[in-house]
């Protein structure tokens, strides 16, 4: 049976200052990619994900546990391991003195690709991202969601086996985000494997075929958005601002998810009009939608996503 894309088993990292606590950036983190998926580490900044990341990547050692990508151990043989991957990093830039075009060219040669295919393939890059107006400017003058699409440009045009994304969205508008989203789908039609990390949940719902939740280091829930929001009960979300003195009450007509004094209810159709009813007599607002993967998110973390992770 062929080697899963990666498999990570009890993942730790440990961080201990001479002075200071001790950091648990992870804390037994598992998980597995199978072949051609999508794959969303979801959490809040802070949660681990870019620290997973980085050790899938041999960016990062783990302090203990293991990861195999396509069956190589990322610590022992990384050697063997670079070659099946590429990394959009977080923090990562194209060199201030190239411009996209030749940023994704020589990446390209530098993995060993012939100067046809890196030019064909990083003029498609380049045109899926939609910088082909850009594409002979110095990195140094461009925006930074147009940096960002470069960078993502230069990793999709290897169209490597395993690839890794951290926040790859990250400052984009919402068409160049979309933009990147049609061509990851497309590189997992063609073959490739993906983990990525984010923590806009648009993101996660519309890419991922599976995602993992992380909160403080841990895999809290593993599953697929669908299936997580199911989990949540009811089909309606009811949102109450300033109605967390009435939480007691709202707790008669289904799940309450708290998030500070904001109340949201996951209701049935059928109680929508009584529980309304109760808003317009205590005099609170009430905003009503379907169940989102954000209320999956706050019963399985307890507080926002947008919350900063401490």
């Amino acid at each position: 049976m062929p080697n899963e894309p990666l498999l990570a088993e009890d993942v730790r990292k440990v961080y201990a200052p001479r002075r200071g606590p001790r950091i648990d950036a992870l804390n037994g983190v598992s998980m597995s990619v199978h072949r051609g998926e999508r794959v969303a580490l979801l959490g809040r900044n802070g949660a681990g994900k870019t620290t997973f990341l980085k050790i899938a990547a041999t960016l990062l050692a783990p302090t203990s546990g293991r990861v195999e990508v396509f069956g190589h151990d990322v610590g022992r043989a990384a050697d063997l391991v670079r070659p099946e991957i590429a990394v959009v990093p977080q923090e990562g830039k194209p060199f201030f003195h190239l411009t996209p075009r030749e940023q994704v060219y020589t990446y390209l040669r530098s993995r060993g690709m012939s100067r046809e295919v890196a030019h064909d393939r990083g003029e498609r890059a380049l045109a899926a991202m939609e910088l082909a107006e850009v594409a002979d400017r110095l990195a140094i003058t461009l925006s930074g969601g147009q940096k960002q699409r470069t960078m993502v440009a230069t990793v999709i045009a290897t169209g490597a086996p395993l690839l890794f994304l951290d926040e790859p969205t990250i400052g984009m508008d919402p068409f160049a985000r979309r933009g990147v989203w049609q061509s990851l789908r497309d590189l997992t039609r063609e073959g490739s494997t993906i983990l990525l990390t984010t923590h806009y949940l648009d993101e996660a719902e519309a890419l991922a075929d599976r995602l993992y939740i992380v909160e403080r280091g841990r895999v809290l829930v593993e599953g697929t958005a669908a299936t997580l929001k199911q989990e949540v009960g009811g089909t309606l979300r009811v949102t109450v601002p300033q109605g967390a003195r009435l939480t007691e009450t709202l707790r008669t007509f289904g799940r309450v998810v708290p998030d500070g004094d904001t109340v949201h209810v996951i209701v049935d159709p059928g109680r929508l009009t009584e529980i309304l009813g109760i808003a317009v007599r205590e005099r609170l607002t009430a905003t009503v939608g379907p169940v989102t993967l954000e209320e999956a998110f706050l019963r399985v973390v307890g507080r926002s996503i947008d919350d900063e992770a401490g």
